[in-house]
């Protein structure tokens, strides 16, 4: 829920980096590999040894291409390399080779929210800080690793569509899945292989005029993305109504704290002092490259979505949870594909229990079919599932060895009802009373008594009729 009063609204866009998933670094030929010992992969390129010259890594452009047209964005048939100039520790060159004004792709969509661009460039080297002292100055110490810097990175920048944190959150995981079904990037966050920065301004509803944008850096979860969110967008609310206004900006957040922290003034373009890259030629892909690109997606996200619901019945958040999920989703597709229940009680089944997925594919599907032909019941079936994901084997042969078959005793049935109403006096006569919800008790002792066993509308059946309702 957002933290704005409705007179407000937030205006967010973000910028997301993605590392590709190359064996080489973006312009020379060091290979990747997270977890390393730092500063083994390194080379007078991507260290900036005069002299060395650049060399486009053409897998790179490929992944670009790829997830640029997953993107349904109009890929350039000539885009350039350019310089962008600033100086940090974790960047030896004083530069960055990235894209500015021709970048590679541009005007696409997903979802309900437009991309602006999507560009290459290098990522930087990773800068550790040792204690807090050493983020400024005193007896603390930065250290720089230069194994990341060079890696292959693709830059995607909406427009400002996105309109509260949840939103963000849930348009991020389709991205990831969008991401990571073209298979360019592992997008895995914890290792940073997916970033994001988030633009973020407030405004009066109804009002066109953006309002002044802060930056927030580097967040790499869905969960502290959308709390930094949630921490900001409180924060210029704030501002606004003490009447100090918003500062541009850009910021860090502090998941443990919950804390907003100014790291510096936002930077514009002019900054950065942009200039062609005079040791790379423009790239312009081939149309073979494209044709090559676009036969190499599979079926994405968004589509198969639109596929579970429309052609498989299946409800909105099984649809979305199982397009997004790629193991639960290939999961899904082969109990389809088993044959037997309807997509949709299986979609049920796997969405609803956790240990659905521990389960062999045909194991489940026979399950589902022994519920569906009201062999045992849904109880009784969740019980078979616990064990088959313990232990494996036949869902006929453990119904029969634990004896949870349907009840066809209908003298066992009754009995169990009378202890039942005997041990509940009071629901059982509120239940003769008209009281509709007092018979839930009874009920459930009823299949306590049973095992799962007995059909729950067959044991209501027997209670009103007892009770004369």
């Amino acid at each position: 829920m957002s933290v704005l009063p409705e007179s407000y609204e937030a205006v967010i866009g973000l910028e997301i980096h993605v590392q590709l998933r190359t064996r080489t670094k973006m312009f020379c030929g060091c290979e990747l590999s997270f977890g390393d010992e730092p500063n083994v992969h390194t080379c007078p390129v991507c260290l900036a040894h005069p002299g060395s010259l650049p060399v486009i890594n053409e897998q790179a452009v490929r992944y670009g291409i790829q997830i640029g047209l997953a993107l349904e964005c109009e890929i350039a048939p000539r885009s350039v390399f350019h310089r962008k100039n600033y100086f940090y520790p974790d960047n030896p060159k004083a530069y960055q080779i990235s894209q500015y004004d021709i970048p590679l792709g541009t005007n696409g969509r997903l979802g309900d929210v437009r991309i602006h661009r999507v560009h290459l460039e290098e990522d930087a080297a990773k800068l550790i800080h040792v204690g807090e002292s050493g983020r400024i100055h005193g007896s603390g110490a930065s250290l720089v690793d230069f194994n990341r810097g060079g890696t292959p990175l693709l830059e995607i920048v909406t427009e400002p569509d996105l309109r509260d944190p949840g939103m963000v959150r849930e348009w991020l995981q389709l991205l990831r899945s969008t991401i990571k079904a073209t298979g360019a990037s592992d997008v895995n966050m914890e290792e940073g292989s997916l970033r994001c920065d988030a633009n973020v301004s407030i405004r009066p509803r109804g009002q066109e005029e953006l309002g002044v944008k802060t930056e927030l850096k580097n967040m790499n979860s869905f969960r502290f993305i959308e709390r930094g969110i949630d921490a900001e967008l409180e924060r210029q609310l704030h501002l606004i109504g003490s009447g100090e206004g918003v500062t541009q900006e850009t910021l860090h957040f502090d998941p443990r704290s919950g804390s907003l922290t100014s790291l510096r003034s936002k930077e514009e373009a002019h900054d950065y002092r942009y200039f062609p890259e005079p040791d790379l030629v423009p790239l312009a892909p081939t149309e073979q490259m494209l044709a090559e690109a676009r036969a190499a997606l599979p079926e994405l996200p968004a589509a198969r979505e639109a596929r579970y619901r429309d052609e498989l019945g299946l409800q909105d958040a099984q649809a979305r949870q199982l397009s997004r999920d790629d193991e639960l989703g290939s999961y899904f597709e082969a109990a389809v594909a088993v044959g037997g229940p309807s997509p949709a009680v299986l979609a049920n089944w796997i969405t609803g229990l956790r240990t659905a997925r521990e389960v062999d594919v045909g194991s489940l599907t026979a399950l589902v079919a022994m519920v569906e032909a009201r062999e045992i019941t849904n109880e009784a079936g969740k019980q078979v599932l616990a064990l088959l994901a313990a232990e494996g084997g036949d869902p006929a042969a453990i119904v029969e060895r634990e004896g949870l078959g349907l009840v066809e005793d209908s003298g066992e049935l009754e009995e169990a009802v009378d202890r039942a109403l005997a041990a509940l006096p009071d629901e059982a006569q509120k239940v003769s009373e008209g009281v509709g919800q007092a018979i839930g008790p009874i009920v459930g002792f009823v299949m306590r008594e049973m095992k799962g066993r007995a059909d729950g509308g067959e044991v209501t059946r027997l209670i009103r009729a007892k009770l004369g309702q």
